[in-house]
C-alpha cells in the first residue's frame, strides 16, 4: 500500500506565507517556493521538502525530524533550535543559514554547502558531514562526536 501525504502542496508558490505552528507531518512540499515563509514552531516530521526553495525563511523551533530536504535551498534561513535529527539534507544549500542550537544528530548533510553558516552549539553527533564545505562556518560549542568528516573542507 502506498502512503499518500496528508497535505500535498508540492510545487506551490507559498512565498511569504505564515504557517506558524502548522501541523505539516508527512506533508509533500517538494519543489515548493517557500521563500520568506514563516514556519516558526511548525511540526514537519517526515515532510518532503526536497528541491524546495526555503531561502530566507523562518524555521525557528521547527520539528523536521526524518524530513527530506535533499537539494533544498536553505540559504539565509533561520533554523535556530530546529530539530533536524535523522533528516536528509544531502546536496542542500545552507550558505549563511543560522542553525544555532539545532539538533542535527544522525542527519545526512553529505555534499552540503555550509559556508558562513552559524552552527554554534549545534548537536551534530553521528551526522554525515562527508564532502561538506565548512569554510567560515561558526562551530563554537558544536558537538561533532562520531560525525563523518571525510572530505570535509574546514
Amino acid at each position: 500500500m502506498i502512503s499518500t501525504p496528508i497535505i500535498d502542496l508540492s510545487g506551490n508558490d507559498l512565498r511569504y506565507v505564515n504557517l506558524t505552528g502548522a501541523n505539516l507531518v508527512k506533508a509533500d512540499l517538494s519543489n515548493a517556493d517557500l521563500r520568506y515563509a514563516d514556519l516558526t514552531g511548525a511540526i514537519m516530521i517526515k515532510a518532503d521538502l526536497s528541491n524546495a526553495d526555503l531561502s530566507e525563511a523562518d524555521l525557528v523551533y521547527v520539528d523536521l525530524r526524518s524530513a527530506d530536504l535533499a537539494n533544498a535551498n536553505l540559504s539565509g534561513t533561520d533554523l535556530s533550535n530546529a530539530d533536524l535529527s535523522n533528516a536528509d539534507l544531502s546536496e542542500a544549500d545552507l550558505t549563511g543559514a543560522v542553525l544555532t542550537n539545532a539538533d542535527l544528530r544522525y542527519a545526512n548533510l553529505s555534499n552540503v554547502d555550509l559556508r558562513s553558516t552559524d552552527l554554534s552549539n549545534a548537536d551534530m553527533r553521528y551526522a554525515n558531514l562527508s564532502n561538506v564545505n565548512l569554510r567560515s562556518a561558526d562551530l563554537t560549542g558544536a558537538d561533532l562526536t562520531g560525525a563523518d568528516l571525510t572530505g570535509t573542507i574546514m
